[in-house]
């Protein structure tokens, strides 16, 4: 079983189910290669957010940016 980095988790901390549910997939592949951090973008409208990895970011690492 792949466990969450403690950044991950206390990123996860305050946030709704519905935001856990659409981001946590993408933290734990980060998690499984532990090669690059996440970005997790808000789309203004009917997508909302989105997660990605993202090779400028260390492992561990969560930013949020708005697409």
């Amino acid at each position: 079983m792949i466990e969450l980095p403690a950044s991950y988790k206390e990123y996860l901390a305050d946030k709704s189910q519905m935001f856990v549910d659409t981001v946590r997939p993408v933290l734990m592949q980060s998690a499984a290669e532990k090669l690059h951090g996440v970005r997790v973008v808000y789309n203004p409208g009917s997508t909302g957010h989105q997660a990605h990895l993202d090779d400028t970011l260390p492992f561990g690492v969560v930013l949020e940016d708005i697409d």
